[in-house]
Parts: C-alpha cells; sequence; structure tokens
C-alpha cells in the first residue's frame, strides 16, 4: 500500500510539472565550437579571400584608385622564416610586375621575390624594415611591404592566380613543400594544425636560399 502512495504521489508531481511548463520552449543545444579555420585557410595557411596573390606569393590590394598595398602571402613569410633583415626598393623606383622587387636575408644568405604588380613606388613600410619578424606574425596587415601607384589598374590582373583557383594553388605549394621530407607534415604542424613559422627550419638538409627561390619563382 505505501508504495502505490508513492508512485502516485511520483506521478502526480510528474502531471503538475508537465502542465506548468508544458508552453516552455526547450532550451537550444549548446553551439557547436567554430573550428579555428574558415574558408580563408588552406591546410593551415591564412590565405584572405579578398587579396589578389602572384604566382610567386606575393599579394596586392586596391587601396584607392592608381594605389595599391603590396605584401608577401603567410606561405612565402613561414618559408622564409626567421630573416635577419628585409632590403625593400626606394620610393620612386619603377617595379614590373614579375621584376625582383625585395630580398629577404638569412645566415649570409638572400633570396628575392617577384612584384606582383606594375608601378612605382610610393612608401615602403619601415616597421618591417626595422623588424623583420613582423613579417611572419603579421604578414597581411603590420607586415606589408610597400604601396605602388599603377598607372594602369587594369594590368594587376595580368598574370595574377585567378580567385577561383587560389585554394588550389597553395594546397599545390604545401603539397610540393612537404614531399620534401615524409615526415615534415607532422614536423611543422603546431597544435590546432597551423605550420610553425620558419618551414626552412624544418627542412635542415636544404639550401634556403635555393628553396625559398623555387617557390618564390625567382631562383636562387
Amino acid at each position: 500500500m505505501t508504495v502505490l502512495l508513492v508512485l502516485i504521489t511520483f506521478l502526480v508531481f510528474i502531471s503538475i510539472d508537465w502542465w506548468m511548463h508544458r508552453n516552455e520552449v526547450p532550451a537550444a543545444a549548446p553551439a557547436p565550437a567554430i573550428p579555428a579555420y574558415t574558408s580563408d585557410y588552406v591546410d593551415g595557411f591564412h590565405i584572405p579571400a579578398h587579396l589578389a596573390y602572384h604566382p610567386g606569393h606575393a599579394w596586392a590590394l586596391r587601396e584607392r584608385k592608381n594605389v595599391y598595398r603590396v605584401g608577401v602571402d603567410e606561405f612565402a613569410a613561414f618559408l622564409a622564416g626567421r630573416i635577419d633583415g628585409i632590403e625593400l626598393p626606394r620610393p620612386g623606383q619603377w617595379l614590373r610586375q614579375g621584376q625582383k622587387a625585395w630580398s629577404f636575408l638569412r645566415h649570409g644568405q638572400k633570396s628575392g621575390m617577384a612584384s606582383p604588380i606594375e608601378g612605382e613606388v610610393v612608401e615602403i613600410n619601415p616597421q618591417v624594415a626595422k623588424d623583420p619578424t613582423v613579417l611572419r606574425s603579421d604578414p597581411y596587415q603590420a607586415g606589408w611591404l610597400m604601396t605602388l601607384h599603377v598607372p594602369d589598374e587594369e594590368s594587376t590582373a595580368r598574370n595574377m592566380i585567378p580567385r577561383g583557383l587560389v585554394r588550389a594553388w597553395i594546397h599545390d605549394a604545401v603539397e610540393r613543400l612537404y614531399s620534401r621530407q615524409p615526415d615534415l607534415v607532422g614536423a611543422v604542424a603546431a597544435e590546432g594544425g597551423r605550420p610553425v613559422d620558419d618551414l626552412a627550419a624544418a627542412l635542415p638538409g636544404e639550401d634556403w636560399a635555393r628553396l625559398t627561390g623555387e617557390f618564390f619563382l625567382t631562383g636562387s
């Protein structure tokens, strides 16, 4: 009899609770964690979609009519690694697209990179010239290299990577780099899948100038 009374009491409480909360909307399940990498990441490298890219791993961004900001993509910054300095062109110097425009210095070696567009150098970034570590830590903002005056803006599209092919282009570059050493993928991937910021250090058997020159399309 006691057990029956307990069961009845239990059912009464359940009924009362249901009646009191029948119109409440169930709480939404916690949203899944947003992955750290969005569509702007390719194989762990940050490649912002709004920039235009040259096959030599430099980027260009139109700031206003006839003025473009230029820098290097994260793949290039991490491949160059812990450089000792950067040689930049002088304001007023004319750069042709694909011409060696600046150089990285590391352990007595030099590696050049090509200008992604054609125009006259207006300004160079004094911060990155003074502190080259900025190039690795923030290649798309504080680590920009220079601005160019581009009289023929239509020319900027020539020889640039079509937007629809940028992801495949970066993926191919990463695969070519990682194929040089079977264990490189695991060796360079930091926690969360982000590459380390000095890829060349993970390839001690490679000549740095020749390796970077191959990917920057400028030779050693």
